[in-house]
């Protein structure tokens, strides 16, 4: 049996409520056909699920911005969704600065691979996101993607 299930859309994609506890094989199903809908599974034929996943973590701050989902943490934070923020500042899915690098057209926490972007391509629309989340919030995203040389 899985861990207790913690997250309402896997709770609400297996059918049963926060806490249960489902077969392994029924959790590895729905998460897997989760993931697959965000473009965050492999697929050779999709440039959205050339990615590294989750680009950003969700931030965590003092006080959440009106309307912003948030989940409340133990030290008095709250953790404000970063998709929530990169969309709210102006980047829908699919944005891209160049056409090489990219938001996911399904998820706009995953900067995709167009299908030749340079590490520098990648970068610079990562930045160019972060900049645009601290002018509109004066909230700084932080990468969850590890940059190697």
């Amino acid at each position: 049996m899985s861990a207790p299930i913690a997250y309402n859309e896997l709770a609400a994609k297996l059918k049963v409520e926060l806490g249960d506890r489902v077969s392994t094989s029924d959790l590895q199903s729905a998460v897997l056909e989760l993931r697959a809908g965000k473009g965050m599974v492999l697929d050779s034929a999709d440039h959205d699920t050339w990615s590294v996943g989750s680009f950003f973590m969700n931030p965590r701050v003092t006080t959440a911005p009106e309307n912003a989902p948030h989940w409340p943490e133990a030290d008095g934070t709250v953790k404000v969704s970063a998709a929530w923020l990169i969309e709210q500042a102006g980047f829908n899915k699919g944005f891209t600065l160049n056409g090489r690098a990219a938001l996911s057209s399904k998820h706009t926490l995953a900067i995709t691979n167009r299908g030749d972007a340079t590490s520098a391509d990648i970068s610079e629309l990562a930045d160019h996101i972060v900049a645009g989340v601290k002018s509109k919030f004066d909230i700084e995203l932080k990468p969850e993607a590890t940059f190697i040389n």
